[in-house]
C-alpha cells in the first residue's frame, strides 16, 4: 500500500466531498491549489495544514493533471509524499505512508484522474 491519506474536493465550490479520517483539507488549501501557483516553488502550500514543498507541477498539463508535492519534515522527523490530481471538477489529494516516494503514489492518483476525465468528471 501507497496511499495513507485521500481527500476528494469540488474546484467550483473548494469544498471537501469526502476525506480519509484526520485528513482535514480545508476551503483556503483548495483555492490556492486552484490559484496561481508560480510561487510554489518558493512558498508552497499548506495540504490537510501540513506545509508543503512543490517537487514538480504538471496540474494543467494534457495527459499529466497532477502536482507533486512533500511535506515538511515533522516534530517526529518524518516528511510524506502527497500529489494532487485535477478532474474536470475535482482535485483528489492523495498523502503516501512514511518513505513512499512520489512516483507510486502520481501513479496511482493519475490512473483515478484518466478514468474520471474518461467519464467527464
Amino acid at each position: 500500500m501507497v496511499i495513507q491519506h485521500a481527500a476528494i474536493c469540488g474546484i467550483a465550490t473548494e469544498s471537501v466531498w469526502a476525506s480519509s479520517t484526520g485528513f482535514n483539507v480545508t476551503p483556503e488549501e483548495i483555492k490556492k491549489l486552484m490559484s496561481n501557483r508560480a510561487n510554489f516553488s518558493k512558498c508552497g502550500p499548506f495540504i490537510a495544514g501540513k506545509k508543503c514543498m512543490m517537487l514538480r507541477d504538471d496540474l494543467d498539463e494534457e495527459k499529466m493533471y497532477t502536482l507533486q508535492l512533500r511535506t515538511s519534515t515533522d516534530a517526529e522527523g518524518n516528511n510524506y509524499s502527497v500529489c494532487v490530481g485535477k478532474t474536470l471538477s475535482a482535485l483528489i489529494i492523495v498523502q503516501g505512508y512514511k518513505d513512499v516516494s512520489g512516483g507510486p503514489i502520481c501513479t496511482k492518483l493519475y490512473k483515478i484522474v484518466d478514468y474520471l476525465r474518461e467519464q467527464n468528471i
